[in-house]
């Protein structure tokens, strides 16, 4: 299936950087789609990512050295809203927003557990819009990114949306508004605190994801109708927090981010796309890396001797 950027640029609707149409690797539908609780006036937000021209990721090729004169524009996201396909839905027309990282800056994001990334990795296939053989890859190896910062990841971001659930002054005229005038909260801040505390409780025990869980679904829909206070929101979620917290301690996953593993992901994607990779990155033997992180647990001993 052709990415939806490519063609909505072919037909003038977008402008995106003009490496990106044909550079496109992964494309995904995100937002109350991908978690299953959608209406028919629900956003399009479409996520995806790319891979800029080789020497976007490797200034070196063209003779830059870092911060020393003119530098070249990094290419990390690009992002555009509100865009109206009036074709869209026969005839009825269908609002998007784009966010398309490069792929460099996707790994990290999904490294460091940023929810929104790993929730792009994790959506059901019938939610991924347009992929590549490349793409495929990330997406087949995608569990190596999870790992227990996951749980301050979700948890920075939950407390953020309780905080927005709160939040007495919206916007004059926005839909936060109206959700405030017929709830007395914000409803659609309230589902977010339960799908990411539920998301972040199911990563830590299972190691997996499954953005539309039966349980968690069912619960984001009542929530989106009103069914639930905004006083037993915050009750579940300081209740939830507790639980969350020996989960944390208990969970298999590994403390941190296996970087070499990922790392090595990134470089076999990059030479699918690009070829031979030998002028742009220099991999060292095994003993040389052994070398290297013995001198850095030698330099640690001796400030802490000193």
């Amino acid at each position: 299936m052709p990415s939806i950027v490519k063609t909505l640029t072919e037909r003038g609707k977008i402008h995106p950087p003009s490496f990106l149409p044909d550079n496109v690797m992964y494309e995904t539908v995100m937002g109350s789609m991908a978690y299953g609780v959608s209406n028919d006036s629900s956003d399009y937000d479409v996520y995806g990512w790319c891979i800029p021209p080789k020497d976007m990721l490797f200034p070196h090729l063209r003779g830059e050295i870092p911060d020393f004169g003119q530098q070249i524009q990094r290419f990390r996201n690009w992002q555009q809203h509100h865009v109206v396909d009036e074709s869209a839905l026969g005839g009825k027309g269908r609002e998007y927003d784009f966010s398309i990282y490069s792929i460099v800056r996707y790994f990290q994001l999904c490294m460091e557990n940023n929810p929104n990334m790993i929730d792009s990795l994790f959506v059901p296939q019938t939610c991924v819009l347009h992929i590549t053989h490349i793409g495929n890859m990330v997406r087949e190896n995608r569990h190596i990114f999870l790992h227990k910062g996951c749980w301050p990841k979700f948890k920075g971001y939950s407390y953020s949306q309780l905080h927005k659930m709160g939040t007495k002054n919206p916007q004059t005229g926005s839909k936060r508004q109206n959700l405030r005038k017929k709830f007395g909260f914000d409803i659609k801040f309230a589902y977010h605190i339960v799908r990411l505390l539920s998301e972040v409780e199911q990563i830590l025990i299972e190691g997996d994801l499954d953005l539309q869980e039966e349980g968690r679904r069912e619960d984001m829909k009542a929530i989106r109708r009103g069914e639930v206070s905004e006083e037993d929101i915050r009750k579940w979620a300081a209740s939830k927090e507790l639980e969350l917290e020996k989960i944390y301690t208990e969970s298999k996953l590994p403390w941190g981010p296996n970087e070499e593993k990922i790392k090595q992901l990134l470089l076999a994607c990059l030479e699918h796309h690009y070829g031979d990779l030998s002028s742009c990155v220099i991999e060292t033997n095994d003993a040389v890396a052994t070398l290297k992180e013995i001198d850095k647990i030698l330099q640690k001993n001796r400030r802490a001797w000193q």
